[in-house]
């Protein structure tokens, strides 16, 4: 038995023995259920800079198809079977599915998501890459996936998620954006107090 199947044994092994724990992990397993929390920050992002999310919400899309792509290439080139194709004695949770094992896509696309945000919004990560874990140990979880399909995919989504974001960040209009929501509280502070609201740029500070 290689490391990685042991690696495996030992977390999908878990399921069975808590049912709160099992109905946790097949919820995290399903990209559907990250839709709500995806529409909570949206909606607030939206209400803070419309213009930053419209911009920002394209280029995560344009990423996440990326990766998606970039990954299902990789399952088709290296072929590895799923464990719940090859390994017996398994708790397998949510069927074995079709398509090869390595890299899984959530891993993929979830981690490119956290390092995307992480570099645009360094607080973010506090939130993101726990969420990132579970969601990819809740595969192995569930019997679908290695530990290394995705620790692999993890590391390919950050690596894409991160080029892209710092990319944008680079982009003038983009800062010029992100400025303007940074000084969005002073400007609501003023609107509420009845005074007028002086922002003051950046290169002015400098002077």
């Amino acid at each position: 038995m290689t490391w990685d199947v042991s690696l495996f044994r030992a977390v999908n092994g878990l399921a069975g023995q808590s049912f709160i724990l099992d109905w946790l992990m097949v919820e995290l397993a399903k990209p559907a259920n990250l839709l709500f929390p995806i529409l909570l920050v949206s909606g607030y992002w939206i209400w803070r800079n419309w213009r930053q999310w419209l911009i920002a919400s394209i280029a995560l899309g344009c990423l996440i198809s990326i990766t998606d792509a970039v990954g299902t290439q990789l399952k088709e080139l290296i072929q590895r079977p799923r464990p719940c194709l090859r390994l017996q004695g398994i708790h397998e949770l949510l069927g074995c599915g079709v398509a090869f094992s390595f890299p899984s896509n959530h891993a993929v696309n979830t981690a490119a998501a956290a390092a995307f945000f992480q570099v645009l919004y360094p607080k973010s990560g506090w939130v993101g890459w726990p969420l990132t874990v579970a969601i990819g140990l809740s595969r192995v979880y569930v019997g679908v996936h290695y530990v290394t399909d995705v620790a692999g995919g993890w590391l390919l989504g950050a690596m894409i998620g991160g080029i892209l974001a710092w990319l944008l960040r680079r982009w003038s209009r983009f800062q010029s954006i992100t400025q303007g929501a940074r000084n969005w509280p002073r400007v609501m502070r003023s609107r509420l107090d009845g005074r007028p609201c002086v922002t003051i740029s950046n290169d002015q500070d400098s002077q």
